[in-house]
Parts: structure tokens; sequence; C-alpha cells
């Protein structure tokens, strides 16, 4: 078994913050997670990586980083997730206002109701937005139904 780079030291406020997160259940299970591998990973108790991999059924490397992320960032850094890469919604809520306006108003002539494609196509046509799939117009919509009751 190799050296440790990254030696996880609780303190007794750390982990005692760590295991009422754990059994409150009330964060999100990535989280519960990572506070399991941290108070697994305390010196105190004394286990590898591969221990606490197989104990909680995640990847060795996922140990691995959350012992880097709280060795060089801190507590909070470690169990918290950092915002995520990715293409910004472009339906906001004005733009779903105007999807449901026109999702509410006569279909065009030769259709009986809107689809979610005449939809899409309508409002890239009217250059609400310059792109929008079917199925990003029928979350909008889901969003607004769901929202009435």
């Amino acid at each position: 078994m190799r050296q440790k780079h990254y030696r996880v030291r609780l303190g007794k406020k750390e982990r005692l913050l760590l295991q009422q997160v754990v059994e409150s259940g009330e964060d999100k299970a990535r989280k519960i997670t990572r506070c399991r591998i941290l108070l697994l990973a305390d010196e105190v108790k004394g286990k590898t990586d591969e221990e606490i991999s197989d104990a909680l059924d995640v990847c060795l490397a996922t140990v691995h980083n959350i012992r880097k992320r709280y060795c060089r960032e801190g507590l909070k850094e470690a169990l918290n997730e950092k915002p995520r890469s990715g293409q910004p919604s472009k339906l906001n809520g004005r733009v779903a206002a105007k999807i449901t306006a026109i999702a509410c108003s006569t279909p065009p002539d030769g259709h009986a109701r809107w689809s979610l494609r005449l939809l899409a196509d309508r409002v890239v046509e009217l250059e609400i937005v310059s792109s929008v799939s079917h199925q990003g117009i029928f979350n909008v919509l889901k969003k607004t139904n769901s929202n009435r009751t």
C-alpha cells in the first residue's frame, strides 16, 4: 500500500457536522456520500481508499478527489458541488410566457390543434428564440401546466 498524499484529519466540529448531515438524510445524496467518504477517510477510522470505495460503492477516483479537495480547499468546497458547464437555457420566463400564449391561440389553418413541432417552428419563425426542439416546448408547457394546480 502506497502512502496517501492527501490525509484527512477532521476536527471534532467537522466530524460532528458531517455526522449530522449523514444522519439527517435531508441533503442531496451526492453530498451525503461525500460526507461518508470524509468520515471514513478520517485518520481516526484509518480506512484505505479501496475500503472506502467498496463500502460506499463509489469509484476510487471519487474517493481520491474528495480527499484532495478537502485538503486543498477545505470542508465546504469538498462537500458542495461546483457549477457545471453547459449551455444556459434559452427558455426563460418571458419566452415561456410567449410560448404558452401561442399554444393557447388558434392553430394554423389545416390543423385542429397545436403540435409540439408546430409550436417549435412558430417560435423560431417569430424569432422568439433562434432554435428550440419540440422537447423544449414540451418542458415549458409541462411546467406551465403543473404551476396551475
